[in-house]
């Protein structure tokens, strides 16, 4: 039995097959994201997550949840929460209440966004959300777009910090991402290898100014699968020196470091050459990953996932990894430690109805 279960999968259908179940089961299985076809409405949502929860209590339930066009519940009572930009604007809306105003009022709405986003989620037993996301809005990357709340590092770290504020106030860890900045590179790593050919000292002074600011609230942090050649040759999810000596070391974050989608383009060339999944997986976990994430593997046969699976297996039996007991110390300190509201209770909620009227 392995001291780390850093696997985080996925599943195919809005109910657990017998393979899901396998899966899941498996000790080196730490977890899985939910999506939309994971999705049907909210009874069933509770269902298949009170399942996933009989198999092992430990496991993680993740879902990429930050409002705008990255929601994956949308109906049946959720509701529909702005893209993050939408706070920014609102940071600098000062009208007539003077200078500061609209900083104020975006704040108290960001936590309201994180109070209403963490605890409907909670309330269907979902533990986690891949939030926020403190890229910067450069407005050059089409994959960050509308969902950067601010061009500035400062606005950003404020607005960050009042989101997760009201994620903590539902009970929810939170994941601040794509470390050290995805929104200066214009390529999007679904399907491509962004470069970001800044200095480090550039990078540190202005995308990653966040992270050592949140140091004390971050949860748990992902980073981008962006290529800074001046800092390292590889992508910065792989790299020790981003990992490990500056997000560490340098920063000092102590809290769990997640993979980005192993399945995106911008991981599946390391150094020039082709990697498969459990030598991904292998690489990110070595670089100072605490979890790996597969996704949109399962569909079909689910191969790729058993294969990842079963590699990571053979790389621990061979030697070619240790677990770290640390790192599952961090990955267990992302479960929720206080029961959700139902979601009955939650609706007449004062907290939660004063959170809605903020955001209406």
């Amino acid at each position: 039995m392995p001291d780390q279960s850093p696997l985080i999968i996925d599943i195919a259908a809005t109910t657990l097959s017998a393979d899901d179940r396998r899966r899941l089961a498996h000790p080196l299985v730490g977890g899985l994201t939910l999506f939309t076809r994971n999705w049907e409405n909210r009874a069933q949502l509770v269902q298949l997550v009170a399942e996933i929860k009989s198999l092992r209590a430990d496991l993680l339930v993740c879902v990429d949840h930050e409002g705008g066009r990255v929601q994956r519940f949308r109906s049946d009572g959720f509701t529909h929460l702005p893209p993050m930009r939408a706070l920014g604007r609102m940071w600098m809306q000062d009208g007539r209440k003077g200078e500061g105003s609209g900083a104020m009022r975006a704040l108290n709405a960001a936590t309201a966004t994180g109070y209403v986003l963490g605890a409907e989620l909670r309330a269907c037993g979902v533990d986690l959300s891949f939030a926020p996301v403190l890229d910067l809005d450069h407005g050059q990357s089409s994959v960050v777009g509308d969902r950067a709340l601010h061009r500035d590092p400062r606005a950003v770290a404020a607005l960050a910090r009042a989101l997760m504020h009201g994620l903590l106030q539902a009970g929810m860890a939170n994941c601040g991402k794509h470390f050290p900045g995805h929104g200066y590179a214009g390529a999007d790593s679904h399907v491509d290898l962004p470069v970001d050919g800044r200095a480090l000292k550039a990078i540190l002074e202005d995308d990653a100014a966040p992270y050592p600011w949140l140091r004390s609230a971050l949860a748990s942090v992902m980073p981008a699968h962006v290529v800074y050649p001046r800092v390292d040759a590889l992508p910065a999810g792989f790299s020790r020196r981003w990992l490990q000596g500056i997000l560490r070391e340098r920063l000092g974050f102590d809290g769990a470091i997640f993979s980005d989608d192993l399945s995106m383009e911008g991981a599946r060339r390391l150094a020039g050459r082709p990697l498969d999944f459990p030598d991904a997986a292998l690489a990110a976990l070595q670089a100072g990953c605490d979890m790996v994430l597969l996704c949109n593997q399962s569909l079909g046969e689910g191969r790729a996932v058993d294969e990842l699976i079963d590699g990571l297996e053979r790389a621990l039996e061979q030697g070619r990894w240790q677990p770290d007991g640390a790192g599952e110390q961090r990955r267990l300190a992302l479960l929720p430690q206080t029961p959700p509201l139902p979601w009955d209770e939650l609706m007449l909620h004062p907290a939660y109805v004063a959170a809605l009227e903020q955001l209406a």
